[in-house]
């Protein structure tokens, strides 16, 4: 009896241990890609596979969003002869013409649903007040999972810039309570990019 209790302790301390490890080994990775990410300005002429792309769009959906309304949509676009109308004026058209793809993400600034306050209502169109802190996030899950699959791409500003967005939203026909926020090229980086070292224990407060 003794020999079999030891032996069940024994075998749970081994799982126990074989977890932490996992554990540990999963932060490790995970703490590694996002201290690797980078802006990644220039490319090489290789494509980026659809289902990879497909991944980014995954991650990118993965983003939490307030009240789960999940106000984004996206736009991918590889075919370059359509970009000088899409991105009309934007300083950014080298880097859109080198990368594989450019993804645009777009969010619905509204949200169609009943009344918070009357659950059993009728579905009423609102504003959405928290839309830009969920497309953030998308594109922040965005950027990490292009650094997980060894790729480049880069955060660029859209909104609330009218100068960017027009274009897009002409281009693209984008009803009027759709708004590009971000547009991020993706694709296979040309040279040696670095990330930045951003910790800075200054900027913490602990109480």
């Amino acid at each position: 009896m003794k020999k079999t209790i030891l032996f069940a302790a024994a075998a749970l301390l081994l799982a126990a241990s074989c977890c932490h490890k996992n554990a540990t080994t999963t932060a490790d990775a995970v703490m590694a890609n996002i201290l690797s990410r980078k802006s990644v300005r220039s490319y090489t002429a290789d494509s980026v596979p659809a289902a990879v792309i497909d991944n980014l769009l995954r991650a990118a959906m993965a983003a939490p969003s307030g009240m789960d309304i999940r106000p984004w949509s996206f736009v991918v676009l590889t075919d370059k002869s359509q970009y000088d109308s899409v991105f009309e004026g934007n300083f950014n058209m080298r880097m859109f013409k080198e990368s594989a793809a450019v993804i645009v993400l777009c969010a619905d600034t509204t949200v169609t649903r009943p009344p918070r306050d009357n659950p059993e209502g009728a579905a009423v169109t609102m504003p959405n007040p928290i839309w830009r802190d969920d497309m953030g996030a998308a594109t922040e899950n965005l950027l990490l999972a292009a650094e997980a699959h060894g790729l480049g791409a880069c955060w660029t500003a859209c909104y609330p810039f009218a100068d960017r967005m027009d274009p897009i939203r002409r281009a693209l026909q984008l009803p009027a309570n759709v708004v590009p926020y971000s547009v991020v090229p993706v694709g296979v980086p040309a040279g040696d990019n670095q990330p930045k070292d951003k910790w800075d224990p200054s900027r913490i407060r602990r109480l």
